[in-house]
């Protein structure tokens, strides 16, 4: 039985690799999508820690790559569940590489994964209430509390934007970006 609360401890979660030739793009670090990869594998673990179950990833925000990552490095990708909704969980994830000869750890990537908890039905299932239990944990709560708010907002002012924005103006609006119309439309 999955319980009503968990504490953020009790999903915290880590995964280490290490980086190897293969990974690596043509300038000779690793690729993003490699690592993109390794945080989604760690927001999964960490997620469905929480809720007992099978999770799936909604969106990702916020990736932020710092400092490139090199080949033979141990990367660790450390997440922790920073908000919970009814089914929903925003997995905060902070990527940090390590130079084993040099005995140096670099922050080198951050993100924001939101993950839904599927049941048996494969539909969105409630989660357990997260125990806050510093104030760390409780400024990351709020922190994702006001990520999710900002987000809706300029969600709908896409929306309301996207119904307003007449294609025939487009000249006018787009007379100073590094742009050229190369269809029907005048300039």
């Amino acid at each position: 039985m999955i319980p009503a609360s968990r504490t953020v401890k009790d999903s915290q979660s880590t995964i280490t690799e290490l980086m190897i030739p293969s990974y690596a793009n043509f300038g000779g670090k690793i690729h993003g999508g490699i690592l993109l990869s390794l945080m989604d594998k760690v927001a999964y673990v960490c997620a469905s820690k929480h809720a007992g179950t099978y999770c799936v990833t909604v969106s990702v925000d916020k990736v932020e790559f710092l400092q490139p990552v090199e080949v033979g490095e141990l990367v660790s990708l450390h997440a922790s569940v920073n908000y919970v909704g009814r089914s929903s969980m925003i997995v905060g994830i902070r990527v940090e590489a390590q130079n084993v000869k040099l005995g140096t750890v670099k922050h080198t990537n951050s993100s924001y994964f939101t993950m839904v908890a599927k049941g048996d039905d494969d539909k969105p299932t409630t989660v357990p209430e997260l125990i806050l239990e510093n104030k760390e944990q409780v400024r990351r709560f709020i922190e994702c509390m006001r990520m999710k708010e900002i987000k809706q907002a300029v969600k709908e002012k896409m929306d309301d934007a996207r119904s307003q924005i007449e294609v025939e103006n487009a000249a006018e609006i787009l007379k100073d970006e590094r742009c050229k119309i190369a269809f029907g439309v005048k300039v």
